[in-house]
């Protein structure tokens, strides 16, 4: 018979291998926010400026797609985004190619096709410019529960657009893996691309 002592040895021994393999399983943390299995598959039907064509969600399965709702007139916020976006794809190097940022306008009023198209292709060839009717908008911004709305419009016409400043990143399959969040760094960022892109290369 096993003593007391020898017991106990065996149960440590036992729970210790059991971390280790549930270390080994999960793998370090990430270092943005993992949202696995926390939010629907990548699911919409708008339309591309940058093609000026109507496509669909599946047409960027096979591609790491990097969901970002914002508008062309946005002051700060937006610009900041992207320009970040442009400094992770350029340190992906040649896997930046299976990257696509989507960059949702919510505010279809005044970002038409053309509009969209130049502010999107200013901030490289990687980045594509969605737009969509104010219904198609409001099912696809509550599917993934992002926030928008409109300020007062001054005398000249011109308003202020307040709205979520995550983005959502889907694997290859479309389904969501990562939140990057405004205190993210391009470091991170890059180090949670480079990973999840490894997964599947």
């Amino acid at each position: 018979m096993f003593s007391h002592k020898r017991c106990i040895q065996a149960c440590l021994y036992v729970l210790g291998v059991s971390l280790l393999l549930s270390a080994c399983h999960s793998g370090p943390p990430w270092q943005t926010k993992d949202i696995s299995g926390l939010m629907p598959r990548l699911a919409f039907t708008l339309t591309e400026a940058n093609r000026d064509k109507l496509v669909h969600a599946t047409d960027y399965r096979g591609k790491y797609a990097l969901l970002y709702f914002g508008y062309t007139h946005c002051p700060d916020v937006c610009p900041l985004t992207l320009t970040r976006l442009k400094r992770v794809l350029s340190n992906l190097g040649s896997a930046a190619q299976d990257v696509r940022v989507l960059f949702v306008t919510v505010d279809p009023k005044r970002d038409t096709l053309s509009i969209l198209k130049r502010y999107t292709e200013f901030y490289g060839p990687h980045i594509r410019g969605l737009r969509g009717t104010q219904p198609a908008l409001r099912e696809l911004t509550k599917m993934y529960r992002v926030t928008y709305g409109y300020g007062k419009a001054d005398a000249q016409g011109n308003y202020a657009v307040s709205h979520s400043s995550a983005i959502y990143v889907f694997d290859r399959e479309g389904r969501a893996r990562l939140l990057f969040r405004p205190t993210d760094s391009v470091a991170a960022i890059t180090a949670d691309m480079k990973r999840l892109i490894a997964e599947n290369p």
